[in-house]
């Protein structure tokens, strides 16, 4: 009997901490176990958690390797080792070993050994705040996605502040995304048009640099964002871009009434004007990709390019406003994102969408027929993004 209880004191006590360590593992990896003792208990490290906590934060953005000397009585660890492994790892992939007097990191890259880094602050963070050791455990951990990436909307919501997007980058820098874009229509301080974004508090070249400079640090890659085509509506509510816009005045589309919502893709200005904002926004981000948009176009053939889409099909006169805008992205040092939702209703042209364009496929809730739309642009031999959407918009 009594070996019973003792028995299942141990296998309460495992559940007990695996599940409070779990609330701390964002996101869980993929391996973890617990080094235990032949009574089936698990050992504890004799690591000091607020003095390794303050060492590592130190060492946090530092891409080092080697063997790390500390002294076991002010930290509980004799030897902190970070090393490399090209050969036998993955992309991103790391292991995580915690002994009683030793922590051990190997990662395929830097990224991995971040990646690590931060996996180990959750596990110090989890012994702070439930006032309890570190166990002894080994932990794998790779990504199922080589990118995984956030988009925060600053246009039709508010734009944060510096300080504010510094915090959300640390966030998903301890999730481990490492793509954040910022959705932009008319908030990013355009030399010539400032009647558009003069009220709206918007990011400045300067500080786009500031931010690319400390996501890089952490590993995201700081993608642009800027709409193209539907969602102008800040910038055609001015008159004096009323000439660009499809519907000047109100149409009838799949929403009801609309007007001002979408550029004229048959009108050259619209483009040019395209070609402009890219010119001057895309030099202050280091990434290699760029998001032009083009979702939700419900204007599109009802209003001043109705004639040339009776003639050539709305999907085609789309797609080839879609190109001339991966055109310009390309000629800026880009490759090309947009948003799949509007060419996935004509899958004959998906075919003919150019093979370094990635598509963003997206749907507004559980309810997306993923299954049913990705293979149309993995049948294209087109790269492409898988993006849920939280139904958070209102």
């Amino acid at each position: 009997m009594k070996k019973t209880l003792i028995f299942l004191f141990v296998i309460i006590s495992i559940h007990t901490i695996a599940a409070n360590l779990d609330a701390y593992l964002i996101p869980y990896p993929k391996y973890l176990a617990y080094n235990v003792s032949e009574s089936g208990e698990i050992l504890e490290s004799d690591i000091n958690s607020n003095l390794t906590k303050k060492f590592l934060n130190n060492m946090l953005l530092e891409d080092m390797t080697g063997d790390f000397k500390m002294l076991s009585n002010f930290y509980g660890i004799n030897s902190f080792k970070i090393t490399l492994d090209t050969t036998n790892l993955k992309d991103q992939e790391y292991r995580l070993k915690i002994s009683s007097d030793k922590v051990f990191i190997v990662g395929h890259d830097y990224p991995a050994l971040y990646y690590a880094k931060r996996t180990l602050l959750q596990l110090l963070e989890y012994s702070l705040s439930e006032n309890t050791t570190i166990p002894c455990l080994v932990i794998y951990d790779a990504p199922d996605f080589q990118r995984r990436g956030f988009m925060l909307d600053i246009s039709r919501d508010k734009v944060p502040t510096m300080e504010t997007l510094y915090q959300i980058v640390d966030y998903l820098a301890s999730w481990k995304i490492n793509e954040f874009q910022l959705y932009t229509e008319h908030t990013f301080a355009y030399k010539n048009h400032k009647t558009v974004w003069e009220n709206s508090s918007p990011m400045t070249a300067e500080e786009i640099q500031e931010l690319d400079k400390y996501c890089k640090e952490r590993y995201i890659d700081l993608v642009p964002n800027q709409n193209s085509f539907g969602h102008m509506e800040n910038w055609l509510e001015h008159d004096e871009y009323l000439d660009l816009a499809e519907c000047p005045t109100t149409c009838q589309t799949i929403w009801g009434p609309s007007k001002r919502h979408s550029l004229d893709p048959t009108n050259p200005a619209s483009l040019e004007l395209m070609q402009e904002l890219y010119a001057e926004l895309l030099p202050n981000f280091s990434s290699t990709f760029f998001n032009i948009g083009c979702d939700e176009t419900v204007e599109l053939g009802l209003g001043r390019s109705s004639d040339t889409c009776r003639k050539k099909g709305k999907g085609r006169v789309y797609l080839e406003y879609l190109i001339a805008l991966n055109e310009a992205a390309n000629s800026n040092g880009k490759q090309t994102q947009f948003w799949g939702d509007i060419i996935v209703n004509h899958p004959e042209l998906i075919p003919e969408i150019p093979k370094n364009m990635i598509p963003m496929v997206w749907g507004y809730d559980a309810k997306f027929p993923a299954g049913k739309n990705l293979p149309k642009f993995r049948d294209a031999g087109l790269d492409y993004y898988v993006c849920p959407g939280t139904s958070s918009w209102n």
